[in-house]
């Protein structure tokens, strides 16, 4: 293989990148929000629109890579996990894009993301062998402990879409996130603390901590520049103030540093990073771009996997 595509659908975006196997450098991509997990809170459904998104995205994706001769992996993660009609929506998905999708558990997902974290982080120069890291997608968020070649990872059943969609404010979303999920966070987060010790490094990947280094940088949704987002330490001082500015700027502004359709996710989005800094008590974070879509990649390039 010279070229490969790895493909992650998300409970929010559909991302695509090109890779390299020989040279190990990424090319071309593409990234679409399809919002996968909308209102599945209610119905515990993948609804029409949602799916008409997907296979729209995914046709954008066929137009650029040809995946028809390009080999590719594509992988799905926590709305195709819980949904009710996940299958017969993989299957309708296939039928219209050719693109057939491999549903991956929690354990594969914090797999190819810390592959993709520490891929980075080396090339960096940074240290990747002990690190806490946090995943924050739209259904779920992944913590995932990494030390002495040892990983150590657990989903949590919340993220940036479901909050999004049953909370109005971040006070709502702080109370929220605070009853369904800190109690589960804190246990897994100590017993591993207590047992393998507390590791140097803690990373972000993922919209939420790219989408605020971003937009402390000044940039807009449309300049968005990954390498100057790799490696950005993230304060949780940081955090807040983000939240405060965007908070203040009217919908129309915002839309320009956080993208269309991610107004509402983002603030949902920052809340819960704050919170997530409060339970892993770091001061601050090394912010990674990369995610599950590269770490497809480097594995299915190194690994083979079809």
């Amino acid at each position: 293989m010279a070229k490969v595509v790895a493909i992650d659908l998300g409970s929010n975006t559909c991302r695509a990148i090109e890779y390299d196997c020989a040279t190990g450098s990424f090319g071309r991509e593409c990234e679409r929000i399809v919002k996968t997990a909308d209102r599945m809170h209610e119905t515990g459904l993948i609804d029409e629109g949602a799916v008409e998104r997907v296979i729209a995205a995914l046709k954008e994706a066929d137009a650029l890579f040809d995946l028809k001769k390009t080999p590719y992996h594509a992988v799905t993660t926590a709305a195709m996990r819980m949904a009710k009609n996940s299958d017969e929506v993989l299957d309708r998905i296939a039928g219209e894009t050719g693109v057939r999708f491999e549903v991956i558990d929690a354990d594969r997902e914090a797999f190819y993301a810390l592959t993709a974290a520490r891929a980075r982080l080396a090339e960096l120069g940074m240290s990747a062998e002990s690190l806490c890291m946090i995943d924050i997608g739209g259904g779920s968020t992944e913590v995932i402990f990494y030390q002495k070649g040892e990983t150590v990872s657990k989903s949590f059943p919340i993220g940036i879409v479901t909050v999004a969609q049953q909370c109005e404010d971040p006070e709502e979303i702080r109370t929220f996130v605070q009853l369904q999920l800190l109690r589960e966070v804190y246990i897994f987060v100590d017993t591993y603390i207590i047992t393998k010790g507390r590791p140097l490094t803690f990373v972000m990947t993922a919209g939420t901590p790219t989408t605020i280094a971003a937009f402390l940088q000044g940039m807009t949704y449309d300049s968005y520049d990954p390498t100057k987002i790799n490696g950005y330490r993230l304060s949780r001082p940081d955090c807040e103030k983000a939240l405060q500015e965007l908070l203040a700027l009217d919908e129309m502004t915002r839309t320009l540093y956080v993208g269309v359709g991610r107004e509402a996710l983002i603030v949902a989005g920052i809340v819960i990073v704050e919170l997530f800094y409060e339970v892993l008590d770091y001061n601050d974070a090394i912010v990674i771009d990369d995610g599950v879509r590269e770490g497809v990649a480097i594995a299915f390039c190194e690994e083979g996997e079809h």
